[in-house]
């Protein structure tokens, strides 16, 4: 459910929420539209929780949003954020706060994940 509220990574869009400095082009919309779209696969995986899809979905919603992430993280040290103090603005918050949950839930996400496929393995082995 965490996961979708990632929308808030737009902000980064809006003027005067970060600074003319950061380069919009490039790392602003990528991670805008990274994040929306993770949030939108979380939300669909969320809302597919009950049916046979749901395990492919939270797999494709783990990995991209990971990815997403992974790329952010990136992006952010090739343009050198922690050596511009105020670029992010009024988005500080987002990889202060938001960010190490969401690292951390995709961690746990690919724990349950694992972990479901390996008593998958086991049972299947057992019953044979």
């Amino acid at each position: 459910m965490l996961h979708g509220f990632r929308y808030i990574g737009l902000a980064v869009l809006i003027p005067g929420v970060v600074s003319p400095e950061l380069p919009a082009s490039e790392f602003a919309r990528g991670l805008a539209y990274g994040d929306l779209a993770a949030a939108t696969l979380a939300l669909i995986s969320l809302a597919a929780l009950r049916t046979r899809w749901a395990g492919v979905l939270v797999w494709i919603f783990n990995i991209f949003g990971t990815a997403d992430l992974l790329n952010a993280f990136y992006q952010g040290n090739r343009l050198s954020l922690a050596d511009t103090p105020g670029s992010l603005g009024a988005g500080y918050f987002i990889p202060i706060f938001g960010v190490p949950l969401l690292v951390v839930t995709h961690v746990l996400v690919f724990r349950l994940l694992m972990r479901k496929e390996r008593l998958k393995h086991v049972s299947v082995s057992v019953s044979r």
